[in-house]
């Protein structure tokens, strides 16, 4: 096929999909392939599916169904393809059951993404794969898995050396095997894959694998290329960054590592995602709150509080030991944000249970909150335990513990009033402000991409009615400002002192 394809890659799910997302973007681009913005522009549409819970499985089969809806049409869309975690996990069961999917794509189509695509735009047949249980794949032993782990499909991994030759430029960091798909000036960066906890209502590690270190030098690298591509935060994201290293023979390697890629010229802000609890120690602890540019952000994996839940989840901790936590993290860091999720409805979860869990909240003072109700996963040890509870008592619970949620988010809020915080300017809207005004939109320290509120920036009031009062705004730069307000979880803030993107760190650390 000589002729140049369109492909538009349509991502669901987390942020570790988007980086999946951008690794096949950049297999396809390094093949020849254009990529463009909307399935409707493209020859093939490429949804990246999310498996994790129904509504995702949900939002993943409408993706698939309005993308087969462009075919035939006006639009240039002539094949749709199913790839990541959905169409690992179900395979050949899921092409049977959703016909309009040209093809369903596993993990090990990955590095023939490009060949897989053109067979199908061609007419031919790509045979969907047999899902099997990918933490078979590596050894059981976290330090044997590097030797092998050439041989597994880790999406996400993809290394310099793994694009043809020729990409390279004559100096400077050598690409990573990696394209972005949209100018933000913040971007995540997969740190491992896979999970060795076993947590009874989780199906990842069946699909995404046993836990696999990158090596410190690809995620160096990879953050220096996004740098140079005008990205100043980076977010490293895997199942459990936590136990970053140990396959390396290091389980302390996070705390080595986030040093150096403070130390990348062009990042201002590093920030790390996915932490257990449970895995938690005091040098990691130090090194997230005592470092420039490394945010004191905790996303902590809780889950519940009530110890006889957390054990039939397959998990540890209470909410002493929970709040005991926060509190040594708060002693270094007082500003320090911290969010978590949380399942209601676990099978066997009584109403003290609920109580204790509303303990915890009450207590912790949590930036963010997500309550989910619990739901059977195929193939979970959950999903075969005595105990469920009916819908209705589940749903019951979410719209309590939500609510819950929403007042003690709010309140958090309120109490970084006074504040000062230094905020990543992320859109521009001329009448988004409390009072129908311009208002620059962004986020702090403490508040992770589209999870966590932002922060709406007030312009100068001396210059409020100028035509032009969002001129000092940059997006993508920062700015100093001060807390003044809260909407709900998110905050407003009084700006102090513009700081053009890449400009100087002061007050990073507030």
């Amino acid at each position: 096929m000589s002729e140049r394809r369109t492909v538009a890659l349509v991502t669901l799910g987390c942020a570790r999909n988007e980086v999946d997302s951008e690794e096949l973007a950049g297999r396809l681009a390094a093949d020849g392939w254009d990529l463009v913005d909307e399935a409707a522009d493209a020859d093939v549409a490429v949804v990246n599916t999310c498996g994790f819970v129904e509504a995702a499985k949900k939002d993943s089969v409408d993706a698939l169904l309005e993308a087969n809806d462009l075919k035939g049409g006006e639009s240039r869309t002539q094949a749709v393809v199913a790839v990541g975690c959905m169409a690992e996990r179900y395979g050949s069961e899921l092409a049977q059951a959703l016909p309009e999917a040209d093809g369903v794509l596993g993990f090990d189509d990955y590095a023939d993404i490009s060949d897989r695509l053109r067979t199908i735009l061609g007419g031919g047949v790509h045979a969907s794969h047999t899902p099997r249980d990918r933490r078979k794949l590596l050894p059981i032993s976290p330090a044997e898995r590097q030797q092998g782990a050439a041989e597994v499909a880790l999406p996400g991994h993809g290394a310099p050396a793994d694009l043809p030759e020729g990409v390279a430029p004559v100096s400077g960091p050598r690409p990573p095997l990696r394209r972005r798909l949209d100018s933000s000036p913040v971007a995540s960066v997969k740190l491992a894959s896979g999970c060795d906890r076993r947590c009874s209502f989780c199906a990842i590690p069946s699909f995404r694998g046993s836990f696999i270190s990158r090596r410190p030098s690809d995620v160096l690298n990879e953050a220096r290329w996004l740098a140079g591509e005008g990205v100043s935060e980076i977010m490293l994201v895997s199942e459990n960054n936590t136990s970053y290293g140990k396959d390396l023979g290091d389980i302390r390697l996070l705390e080595s590592l986030l040093p150096e890629l403070a130390a990348v010229d062009g990042l201002e802000r590093i920030r790390v995602s996915y932490l257990q609890p449970a895995e938690m120690r005091p040098g990691l602890i130090d090194v997230l709150t005592g470092t420039d540019k490394v945010a004191p952000y905790f996303d902590l994996s809780f889950q519940h509080s009530a110890p006889g839940v957390l054990r039939a989840m397959r998990r540890f901790g209470d909410t002493d030991r929970f709040l005991e936590l926060l509190e040594a993290i708060r002693a270094k860091a007082p500003l320090a944000g911290v969010r978590s999720n949380f399942i209601v409805g676990f099978p066997g979860e009584s109403e003290a249970d609920v109580a204790e869990l509303e303990r915890f909240l009450e207590s912790a003072r949590l930036d963010a909150i997500g309550v989910f109700g619990y739901s059977d996963e195929d193939g979970t040890e959950a999903a075969g335990y005595d105990g469920k509870h009916a819908p209705e008592v589940v749903s019951e619970r979410v719209e309590r513990l939500s609510r819950l949620a929403d007042e003690l988010t709010a309140q958090r809020a309120e109490e970084r009033i006074g504040e000062d915080a230094r905020v990543l300017v992320e859109s521009l809207d001329p009448e988004g402000g409390p009072d129908g005004g311009p208002v620059a939109l962004g986020r702090g320290v403490h508040q992770a991409p589209e999870t966590d509120g932002q922060i709406l920036l007030l312009p100068d009031p001396e210059h409020v009615d100028d035509e032009d009062a969002l001129g000092a705004f940059e997006v993508g730069g920062y700015v100093d400002a001060r807390i003044v307000d809260t909407d709900g979880v998110d905050l407003v803030a009084a700006v102090r002192t513009p700081v053009p993107s890449g400009g100087p760190a002061a007050g990073a650390r507030g």
